[in-house]
C-alpha cells in the first residue's frame, strides 16, 4: 500500500527537487502544497502521512503547520527541509513535532539516511 507523501514548499523548484530525491523504489503517492494553508488542508484530507515541510512560506509558515498539526491532533511524520540552518530553527522544529531536519538543497543520500533512521524505507 502506497504511503501518502506531501511535499509542502512555496518553491516549485524545491518541491520538484525533493520529489526527484525520493528513493525510486519507495512505494509512495506524492502530493504537493505551495504554502502551509494548502499543506494543512492536504493533511486533513489524508495526503500527508509523511510530510516534507519547508519553514519559510507565505500565508502560513512551517512553524504554523507544525502548530496546526499538533493542535488538531493530525497524524503526520514530518521531516523539515529548510535553508534556515540556524541551530535555533532546527531545535524549534524538532520541539514542535518534526522527526528530523534536513538542510536545503536536499541531498538524496542524506534523505535516504534519515528515512532509514526512522524505519520509513
Amino acid at each position: 500500500m502506497s504511503i501518502p507523501v506531501l511535499i509542502c514548499d512555496d518553491s516549485n523548484m524545491a518541491r520538484n527537487q525533493v520529489a526527484r530525491s525520493l528513493p525510486p523504489d519507495w512505494d509512495v503517492e506524492v502530493s504537493f502544497a505551495c504554502n502551509g494553508i494548502e499543506g494543512l488542508e492536504a493533511i486533513r484530507a489524508g495526503k500527508g502521512e509523511m510530510l516534507f515541510l519547508d519553514l519559510t512560506m507565505p500565508e502560513l509558515d512551517g512553524y504554523g503547520v507544525l502548530a496546526g498539526i499538533k493542535s488538531e491532533g493530525l497524524k503526520s511524520m514530518i521531516i523539515v527541509i529548510s535553508a534556515d540552518i540556524q541551530p535555533e530553527a532546527k531545535a524549534r522544529a524538532i520541539k514542535a513535532g518534526a522527526l528530523d531536519f534536513i538542510n536545503k538543497p536536499i541531498n538524496r543520500d542524506k534523505l535516504a539516511e534519515v528515512l532509514n533512521t526512522y524505519g520509513l524505507l
